[in-house]
C-alpha cells in the first residue's frame, strides 16, 4: 500500500520487494476520457500476471507520453537514465547506425516482474513494443517463437474488412499446420500470431509471410494488398509481414495504445472475428476496462490459443 497515499505529486509504494516513487498520479494521459496516471498504473498491475509471460526474455522498446497523449510522444530502447541497478536489462550491439548518444550498443530493459514494468509505466511508457523472438540464456537473441502477421486497412477499409481477411490468413497457415491467435490492436486494425518451435531464424519467417501476403493479394486483389505503397492501399487491408524480420517490433498482447481513448491490443476469440466479418458493425477496439472485464471472466485467451498449436 502506499505510505503517503494523499500526496499530489509522489507516491511511495513496494512492488515485488522493490521500492518505487510513482509520481503524479492524478496526471491526465488520455484527455478524451479523463483517464489518470494512476489509472493507467493500475490497469498495468492488474494485467501483469498475463502481460509479463509475453514479455518475458525480449527487448521492450517503449513509446512515451509524458504529457499524455494529446501532446507529443517518444520511442525509447535504452535504459532510462537513473534506472534502479535492479531493472532488467541487457546489452545488444546496434544492428545500424549508432545510436543518438553515440554508442555501438543498446541496453535494452527486459521486463520479468511487475517492480520492472511498474518503473517502466511510471515514466508514462504507455505503449510496450516487442519483437518475434527471445534472449537465451547467454543475452543473444534466439530463433523467432512466434509469427505475426499485421492487417492494416486503408479507409474507407476497417475491422469488418480485416476480419474478412484474417479468415483467410487463418486458412492458409492452417495449411502449412499452423493455428494462430486474433488480436484486434488498438488502433485500426489487427494482428494474427501463431506459435513457432523456434527451429528458423527471423529470414526464413518473414520469407514465409512474405509469400503468404503475396498470395492471398493474388486471390484477392480488390480486398488485400501486400506492398506498403500508399496509393495501393485505400479500401484495402494491407497484410505486413515484415514484423517478423529480427529488428521489427510489434505492440504487446494486453499493452495500452496513446490514442485519444485507453484503448487496448486485445486477444480476440475466433468467434469474434468471423461475426465481425459477416456484420460491419459487430467488431470493434477495446479499452482498458473491457480488458478486465474480459480477464475476469475468460483469463488469458491469447497465451490459452497460443498453447493449442
Amino acid at each position: 500500500m502506499p505510505d503517503n497515499a494523499g500526496a499530489a505529486a509522489v507516491t511511495a509504494v513496494t512492488v515485488d520487494g522493490r521500492r518505487l516513487q510513482l509520481s503524479n498520479l492524478d496526471k491526465v494521459m488520455y484527455p478524451a476520457t479523463e483517464t489518470t496516471k494512476g489509472e493507467v498504473l493500475n490497469y498495468y498491475a492488474r494485467v501483469a500476471p498475463i502481460l509479463l509471460p509475453h514479455l518475458a526474455d525480449r527487448p521492450v522498446t517503449r513509446i512515451r507520453w509524458p504529457h499524455g497523449t494529446g501532446l507529443p510522444s517518444f520511442f525509447e530502447k535504452n535504459l532510462p537514465p537513473g534506472a534502479p541497478s535492479w531493472l532488467h536489462f541487457v546489452t545488444v550491439p546496434t544492428s545500424g547506425t549508432r545510436t543518438q548518444s553515440g554508442n555501438d550498443t543498446i541496453r535494452y530493459p527486459v521486463v520479468r516482474d511487475t517492480a520492472d514494468l511498474t518503473y517502466l509505466v511510471n515514466l508514462a511508457s504507455l505503449e510496450l513494443h516487442v519483437p518475434q523472438w527471445r534472449f537465451d540464456a547467454d543475452g543473444r537473441p534466439s530463433p523467432p517463437d512466434r509469427l505475426v502477421i499485421d492487417l492494416d486497412p486503408g479507409s474507407p477499409a476497417g475491422l469488418h474488412e480485416c476480419a474478412q481477411v484474417a479468415l483467410l490468413v487463418r486458412e492458409r497457415l492452417r495449411s502449412i499446420g499452423l493455428d494462430t491467435a486474433p488480436v484486434t490492436s488498438g488502433s485500426k486494425g489487427m494482428q494474427l500470431y501463431a506459435a513457432l518451435p523456434g527451429e528458423q531464424d527471423s529470414e526464413t519467417i518473414s520469407d514465409i509471410t512474405r509469400e503468404i501476403a503475396q498470395d492471398l493479394t493474388r486471390l484477392q486483389p480488390g480486398l488485400v494488398v501486400w506492398k506498403m505503397t500508399t496509393s495501393l492501399r485505400p479500401g484495402k487491408v494491407l497484410l505486413d509481414w515484415s514484423q517478423n524480420a529480427a529488428a521489427k517490433t510489434t505492440i504487446a498482447p494486453y499493452s495500452l495504445r496513446g490514442k485519444e481513448a485507453p484503448f487496448v491490443a486485445a486477444p480476440r476469440t475466433w468467434a469474434e472475428i468471423e461475426r465481425g466479418a459477416d456484420k460491419r458493425d459487430a467488431l470493434r477496439q477495446l479499452d482498458l476496462d473491457d480488458v478486465l472485464a474480459r480477464l475476469t471472466r475468460d483469463g488469458d485467451t491469447f497465451a490459452a490459443a497460443l498453447s493449442q498449436t
